[in-house]
């Protein structure tokens, strides 16, 4: 007699990542020997910066290899709480928790706040694993198109006045923007702010890509007049530190969301690693070289990128943050990147899984030789 599991619907409501699913893809056809340029993977392809190794290593020769306090070793979240003062976020260590990644950090959010049928609002294109935490939740989704305003918020106020009313939960704001690289105005935030107070929803802003940034200045919205009571900033090393294996991430809310986030962070994950939390607090106080060294070179692979796409007549929005740009390209996106890494063997990710059709998310974190290359091929192959 043959077992079949009997899957929680909550599961099934779900697909696997499809930006892991392309990442698979790329390494099936590496498997076979073939010479893949992948641009869609979102992790910065610069070492861990020397100094914050270093840090994790001596963590390791002092001992600390155990259990820490759940919510994070009181040093790193004082340095975490320094940090959110220094953006003019009112932050104490209490407020925050330190998470195996902000992965982890969104992922407690959702669950604490989120009922079944809670409206859960976010702008498209949207990261892909905020849908799916939604309804692994069992919340509603209303969904907000930025990509007729070249995917900034400003112009989208009016569009999202009209989504929201008072049965709005919760709104996932992401600035800079994964996977449009877009940074949202003040103007934009303060719109949001404004909604958020007239209708009593909470917001999540995702802020992890907030070091990544060309010419502009992105502004924590915690910081706006009746938001610090009703945000909860996520935040991480993985990207800004080029840390993406290390696992570590944070949430700061209001003490009362702390507590009761803190219960599933206990029963789920227990702790961040201790030795990473140790390196974390290097990360956030001797760093800023190694970051601006990144960051000038993502602005020139994304300079690259505009150009080489412009001169083959191909309008691009360009990105002032993180390191993603959306590709314009088929109406089917999804059948365009089959095809693409099929027969030019280039890695992209399809905008409908960040719900937005019609696009192809790229990203520029690879060298300026791969980046010609990708281009090289696709122009070669037809695909314009």
């Amino acid at each position: 007699m043959s077992f079949e599991f009997d899957f929680a619907e909550r599961v099934e409501r779900v697909e696997p990542s499809a930006t892991l699913a392309i990442s698979n893809a790329a390494n099936e056809l590496r498997a076979q020997g073939e010479d893949v340029v992948d641009l869609s993977v979102g992790a910065p392809d610069f070492p861990t910066p020397e100094n914050v190794t270093q840090a994790g290593k001596d963590a390791m020769d002092a001992g600390h290899t155990g259990y820490t306090s759940s919510n994070g070793v009181p040093e790193l979240k004082e340095a975490i709480a320094e940090k959110l003062q220094g953006d003019g976020v009112d932050a104490a260590p209490g407020e925050v928790i330190v998470t195996p990644g902000a992965k982890q950090a969104l992922y407690e959010t959702v669950q604490t706040l989120v009922d079944d049928g809670d409206e859960v609002v976010l702008f498209d294109p949207a990261w892909v694993s905020y849908e799916a935490m939604v309804k692994l939740a069992g919340g509603s989704l209303n969904r907000v198109d930025t990509a007729p305003y070249d995917f900034q918020l400003e112009p989208a106020l009016d569009d999202f006045a009209e989504a929201v009313s008072d049965d709005t939960e919760l709104v996932v704001v992401n600035s800079p923007s994964n996977p449009t690289g877009a940074v949202y105005s003040d103007a934009a935030l303060e719109g949001v702010a404004d909604l958020a107070v007239d209708h009593d929803f909470a917001v999540i802003s995702d802020e992890i890509y907030e070091k990544i940034t060309y010419g502009v200045e992105p502004t924590s919205l915690a910081t706006f007049d009746g938001m610090r009571e009703r945000t909860v900033t996520i935040n991480g090393f993985s990207k800004a530190y080029s840390m993406t294996g290390w696992r570590l991430g944070y949430l700061h809310a209001p003490e009362e969301l702390i507590s009761q986030a803190g219960k599933l962070h206990s029963h789920s994950v227990s702790c961040a690693t201790n030795f990473v939390q140790r390196a974390g607090i290097e990360a956030l106080r001797n760093t800023d070289d190694a970051v601006e060294e990144m960051v000038g070179a993502f602005e020139e692979r994304r300079d690259l990128l505009v150009d080489r796409f412009g001169d083959l007549g191909v309008d691009v929005a360009v990105p002032d943050g993180a390191f993603y740009m959306m590709l314009p390209v088929d109406e089917d996106d999804s059948a365009w990147c089959e095809e693409v890494i099929e027969e030019a063997h280039v890695a992209t990710v399809p905008g409908s899984a960040f719900g937005s059709p019609g696009y192809a998310r790229i990203s520029y974190a690879a060298s300026t030789e791969r980046l010609n290359e990708a281009v090289d091929r696709l122009d070669a192959g037809g695909f314009f």
